[in-house]
């Protein structure tokens, strides 16, 4: 049961962000069906593909099954062909973003601890899983990664990735508990937005002073 809830979302991330990642290609840049999907894949699979290949987990899941690889060309399409359409809906991008962010986040930390890493190793790694196919995906596109200047992106995924792992440690290991992790990421993620919060940044240098001519 714990492993089927773990496998759908997965799946439910990897879709969310395949679409995330192509609306953002719709919005940001001219490309033809190809680059859409491609980016949208991209996006879907990089973290976890950064992830397997720390945990030295090969060949990543991402390539043995193709329900993958499916889902994430899917909405990678569903993106080409309605993005008009879907961007008429009021905070789309974002909601999406969240929801990939938050799931792949709670699952990225949840494999790292099933294949034996230790609690910090688990929750860096369900980060990574969470702004790795995004940051790669900005990279593409020439644009700064999200996670570098966009208000609170990589907390949310450590908070999330963090809770999961907490609550293994102490023993509870309900799908409740994966999902209850992922939804708090969601929420502090969406709360930066709709209250565009952003994480510390540090203090502009000072103005220098005018000299004197004489």
């Amino acid at each position: 049961m714990a492993s089927t809830v773990l496998l759908s979302l997965d799946l439910a991330g990897t879709f969310a962000f395949a679409l995330n990642g192509a609306l953002t290609a719709l919005r940001a840049t001219h490309l033809d069906i190809v680059g859409v999907v491609t980016l949208g894949m991209i996006t879907a699979l990089g973290g976890g593909t950064i992830r397997d290949v720390f945990l030295d987990s090969l060949p990543p899941a991402t390539f043995v099954d193709g329900r993958y690889l499916a889902v994430a060309a899917g909405g990678g399409l569903i993106a080409f062909v309605f993005g008009r359409h879907l961007e008429r809906i009021t905070g789309t991008i974002n909601v999406l973003d969240a929801a990939g962010l938050s799931l792949f986040a709670v699952t990225g930390a949840l494999k790292g601890l099933d294949l034996g890493f230790g609690p910090a190793q688990a929750i860096i790694v369900g980060a990574i899983t969470g702004v790795g196919g995004g940051t790669l995906r900005d990279v593409l596109i020439r644009r700064v990664p999200s996670v570098l200047s966009s208000g609170l992106y990589a907390i949310p995924a450590l908070i999330g990735a963090t809770g999961v792992v907490l609550a293994r440690e102490l023993g509870a290991s309900a799908p409740a508990v994966t999902v209850g992790a992922a939804a708090l990421c969601f929420v502090i993620r969406m709360v930066g937005v709709h209250f565009d919060l952003n994480a510390p940044s540090p203090l502009a240098p000072p103005t220098p002073e005018p000299q004197d001519d004489d």
